[in-house]
């Protein structure tokens, strides 16, 4: 399969503003950690659809704010953001005062792309806006921020794009560059190249997962041009896999990717010129057979001795796997019900205590208990009404 890549400088562009999109506030447990000391507080941040798609019906306010419980999980609702259509993926700045979302639309005919926000936390536990840029593709679905803490990076659904924006000292965002990936897979969903993550590391090594084209493609950030460099050493993965997230180990150089359509997790070695090389492959769901599983999220205990995958569709579960202490590998230990329907976005806290799972179609956040000898999630019987939630993300 044949790839081009497209690099084009970006000139100015003027930002256009987002209008309030409605929707409908459901909430449990607020106020239950009202009274709490801080230090038993910890902040989480949600993204929903707020719009009605095609895949999906939105009924989110924009980005909620809410402090979880570290002893039991529960979570209450501390403030609303509105301001932004279709928040669907966050990340937060390594310094912990700014935020940052996709506004996952597709613009105009003539001009097809997304917008990404930055925005101030501030000392009232709200939202305050800097500044919004267009994220030079269509459906923005995934932003990172690199471990300098200089750049934003934007994976565009649509179109195959990712775009790398500069961070100023103020958290304001502005255009730096974009690539454009091509090709076509091998499946119905893979016509075109579709972008779906974009992870920077330690090494300046970028890595974008395209679901499309099923690659991996190791960029090299080069910070003193504000560049992204193509290295030519893609992860060329299973036909009709749809590879969509990344994982790593916290210890060892080995990354897990989740593959979307074929419902498997396959394990790479990390080499040290950037390439991905794969080893193993398992599948993360009980049929094996179908084209579309639907696997969605991935992510590895921060003690690195399991790993979870969560799986929509027929299945509304999440595989649970055991990571070899040696080589990375890994083995199913079993699936765990969402309680809910599209689970496709779910968070490990930061103490490796619970696992969070948002389910899109039900509205509902569930809080897991996970056991620290066998890997498996307890279910505590904590669950959150959120409307259409898709995105997790603890303050560091």
């Amino acid at each position: 399969m044949l790839r081009s890549i497209i690099v084009l400088s970006l000139l100015g562009v003027v930002s256009l503003s987002c209008e309030r999109s409605k929707g409908v506030k459901e909430t449990s447990n607020e106020d239950s950690t009202a009274m709490m000391p801080e230090s038993d507080k910890r902040l989480l941040f949600v993204g929903t659809y707020t719009e009605k798609e095609d895949h999906v019906d939105g009924k989110g306010e924009g980005i909620y704010v809410y402090t979880m419980d570290k002893n039991t999980g529960k979570l209450s609702q501390v403030s609303i953001n509105r301001g932004i259509k279709n928040p669907s993926y966050l990340t937060i700045h390594n310094n912990g005062k700014y935020v940052y979302a996709v506004s996952e639309t597709m613009g105009t005919d003539s001009l097809p792309q997304g917008d990404v926000y930055a925005y101030e936390f501030t000392t009232d536990s709200t939202l305050r806006e800097i500044n919004h840029v267009p994220s030079e593709g269509g459906a923005p679905c995934f932003i990172s921020i690199d471990p300098s803490g200089n750049y934003a990076l934007v994976a565009n659904y649509a179109d195959g794009v990712i775009t790398l924006l500069g961070i100023d000292d103020n958290g304001a965002l502005s255009q730096k560059m974009f690539v454009k990936h091509s090709g076509k897979g091998l499946t119905s969903r893979q016509q075109s190249a579709h972008a779906h993550s974009v992870w920077p590391t330690k090494s300046g090594y970028v890595y974008a997962v395209d679901l499309g084209i099923d690659k991996i493609i190791p960029y090299k950030l080069d910070e003193g041009k504000d560049t992204l460099e193509a290295t030519g050493r893609d992860t060329e993965l299973r036909p009709g896999s749809g590879p969509r997230h990344l994982a790593f180990h916290p210890s060892k150089k080995v990354a897990y990717v989740v593959n979307e359509l074929k419902g498997t997790v396959t394990t790479l070695d990390i080499l040290d010129n950037g390439e991905l090389r794969p080893f193993q492959t398992l599948s993360a769901v009980e049929d094996t057979t179908m084209v579309d599983a639907g696997s969605a999220d991935i992510h590895i205990t921060p003690n690195g001795r399991f790993l979870y995958v969560s799986n929509r569709g027929k299945f509304n579960n999440l595989a649970m796997f055991r990571v070899n202490s040696e080589t990375g590998e890994l083995t199913l230990i079993g699936h765990q019900t969402t309680k809910g329907d599209g689970p496709r976005n779910f968070v490990i806290d930061p103490a490796g205590k619970f696992l969070l799972v948002a389910n899109q179609n039900t509205g509902n956040v569930i809080t897991y208990e996970i056991d620290d000898v066998t890997g498996k999630l307890i279910d505590i019987g904590v669950e959150s009404e959120i409307p259409t939630p898709v995105c997790l993300k603890f303050m560091p």
